[in-house]
C-alpha cells in the first residue's frame, strides 16, 4: 500500500496548459510602464509569488527603481488584470491532457488533492471557474494561493497549510509536482516525500535536472507509476 496521502500539484505548466501566455502577460505589464524585461528571466521568476517576482525583476532590470514598492504594486496589479481578462476569455484554457484522468485515480486510491500556485486568488479562481474545478468538483480537496500565506514559493508555507488543514500525518507522505526550480525548491523546503518535476511548463528537463527532483515527468500520467 502506498504510503502517500497528499499529492500537491502547481497549477499553471503543470496541470493547465500555458501556452506562454503567464510570461507574455507579465512583459506586457512591464511594458505598461515603459519597461522592458526579457522573456528568459521572466520564465526564470516563473513559480514565485507573482508580487515577488515582479520586484526582482524590477530590482535585476532597473535597480533605480529597485525600492520604489509603489511601482513594484502597479506593475503587479496590471499583471493581475491581465491575467484575470485572458482567463476569462482565452478558449484554449484547458488542462493537460490527462491531468483530470490522473485526478481521478489518485483520488481512486484514496489519496487527497491539492493545488497550489504562485497566483493570487483572484486569478486562481478564474481558472478553477474556467475548468469547473471549483467547489463543484469533488477531485480536489483543497486549492491555496500564495497571497493567503505569509511567504510564497520557496518558502513551504503553502505546503504546511495544506499538510494541517487536510490532516495529513507528516510531509514525508506528501508528493509536490511542478514545472519550475521554485517548486522544486518549495518542495525540498517543506520536506515532501517526493518532489516531481513536469517538462511541459516553464523549464525544460535539461534545465529540471540541474535542481535534482527525485523525477523528471513528460506527461502527468507517468505520476500515477511513481505514487504506486
Amino acid at each position: 500500500m502506498s504510503s502517500i496521502q497528499l499529492v500537491i500539484f502547481d497549477i499553471a505548466g503543470t496541470t493547465v496548459r500555458d501556452n506562454g501566455s503567464v510570461a507574455e502577460a507579465f512583459m506586457a505589464a512591464f511594458r505598461d510602464f515603459d519597461l522592458e524585461v526579457p522573456e528568459e528571466e521572466v520564465k526564470r521568476v516563473m513559480g514565485f509569488r507573482k508580487i515577488e517576482a515582479v520586484a526582482m525583476l524590477v530590482k535585476k532590470f532597473y535597480p533605480e527603481y529597485g525600492d520604489d514598492d509603489v511601482l513594484v504594486d502597479r506593475i503587479h496589479t496590471r499583471f493581475i488584470d491581465r491575467m484575470i481578462a485572458f482567463y476569462r476569455n482565452d478558449k484554449a484554457l484547458a488542462p493537460f491532457p490527462h491531468a483530470e484522468r490522473v485526478f481521478s485515480e489518485i483520488k481512486r486510491r484514496g489519496i487527497k488533492i491539492a493545488l497550489n500556485t504562485g497566483f493570487t486568488r483572484s486569478i486562481t479562481d478564474t481558472i478553477l471557474h474556467r475548468l469547473r474545478w471549483d467547489s463543484r468538483n469533488s477531485l480536489i480537496d483543497k486549492v491555496i494561493c500564495s497571497d493567503e500565506v505569509e511567504h510564497g514559493r520557496p518558502h513551504p508555507d503553502m505546503i504546511e497549510v495544506l499538510i494541517e488543514e487536510l490532516g495529513i500525518s507528516s510531509p514525508v507522505n506528501v508528493v509536490k509536482v511542478g514545472d519550475t526550480e521554485v517548486d522544486v525548491e518549495e518542495g525540498r523546503n517543506a520536506a515532501c516525500g517526493k518532489v516531481v518535476s513536469v517538462t511541459t511548463g516553464a523549464y525544460s528537463r535539461q534545465q529540471l535536472e540541474t535542481y535534482q527532483p527525485d523525477h523528471i515527468i513528460d506527461d502527468l500520467e507517468e505520476l500515477l507509476n511513481i505514487i504506486e
